[in-house]
C-alpha cells in the first residue's frame, strides 16, 4: 500500500516541518551534486531556513556562478548582436579559464602543494576532503579484497570437492583392481588343477598302452619260436 499523497502547503508542526525540512534539503542537494557531474553542468544551490541558516551547494565557485547568472540576465534582456555574441563567448572563454584554475589549484592542494596562502580554515576543510577521500578509497578497497577473498574461498571449495571426487574415483579403482586380482588368481587355479588331472590322466594312459602293446608282441614271438622249432624238427628228419 502507497503512501497517502502530501499536500502541499505550510506545515503547521514546528518538529514536522523541521524533519520534512532536513529530508528535502538534502535530497536537494544531492540532486544537484547528481545533475552537476552527471551532465556536466554548471549548479548552484542556495537555501536559507525558516531560522535564516544558511546551506548552499556549488560545482565551482558560488560567486562564479552569481556571476555568470547576473551576466546572462542582463544579456537576455538585452538584444543578441554580434559584438554582445563575441563579448559573451569571450567571458564564457574566461569563466572556463578560472575554472580550470581554480581545478589545478585543489589538485595541487590536494597533492600537499602550495598550502603557505591557506588559513586554519581552508586547511581544516582540505583536511576532511583528504579524510573523506581516503575513506572513500580504503572502502573501495576493502571491499575489492572482500570480492578477491570470496572468490578464493569459492574456488578452493570447487577444488575442495574436486579432490574429494578424485579419492573416491581411485579408490573405486584400487577396489576394482582388487576384483581383477582375484578372479585371475582364481581363474589360474582353475588352470593349475585342469594340467594336472590332464598330465595324471596322460600318465595312466601311457601305462595302459604300454601293457597293451606288450601283451599284443608276447603272442608273436611265441609263434615264431613255434615256427623255428617245426622247421628244425623237419631239417633233422630230412638229414635222417
Amino acid at each position: 500500500m502507497g503512501r497517502g499523497k502530501i499536500a502541499i502547503k505550510r506545515i503547521d508542526n514546528s518538529t514536522s516541518r523541521q524533519v520534512t525540512f532536513s529530508k528535502r534539503r538534502n535530497g536537494l542537494l544531492k540532486k544537484a551534486k547528481e545533475l552537476a557531474i552527471l551532465c556536466d553542468a554548471e549548479v548552484g544551490v542556495i537555501i536559507f531556513s525558516s531560522t535564516g541558516r544558511l546551506y548552499e551547494f556549488s560545482s565551482s565557485s558560488m560567486k562564479s556562478i552569481i556571476d555568470r547568472y547576473s551576466e546572462a540576465k542582463c544579456e537576455t534582456s538585452s538584444e543578441i548582436n554580434p559584438a554582445s555574441e563575441i563579448k559573451f563567448w569571450q567571458k564564457e572563454a574566461a569563466i572556463l579559464k578560472r575554472q580550470l584554475h581554480s581545478l589545478q589549484e585543489n589538485h595541487r592542494q590536494m597533492m600537499g602543494e602550495e598550502l603557505s596562502g591557506l588559513s586554519v580554515e581552508d586547511l581544516q576543510k582540505l583536511e576532511n576532503q583528504l579524510e573523506l577521500s581516503l575513506h572513500d578509497v580504503r572502502m573501495k578497497k576493502d571491499q575489492m579484497l572482500l570480492e578477491e577473498i570470496q572468490e578464493l574461498n569459492r574456488e578452493g571449495n570447487l577444488l575442495y570437492q574436486e579432490n574429494l571426487d578424485l579419492h573416491k574415483k581411485l579408490n573405486l579403482m584400487r577396489q576394482q583392481n582388487m576384483e581383477l586380482h582375484k578372479k585371475v588368481s582364481e581363474v589360474e587355479g582353475v588352470k593349475s588343477s585342469e594340467k594336472i588331472s590332464l598330465l595324471t590322466n596322460g600318465l595312466g594312459m601311457r601305462d595302459n598302452s604300454s601293457e597293451h602293446v606288450h601283451l599284443q608282441l608276447s603272442q608273436p614271438l611265441q609263434h615264431d619260436e613255434t615256427h623255428s622249432k617245426a622247421i628244425q624238427l623237419s631239417y633233422f628228419s630230412f638229414i635222417s
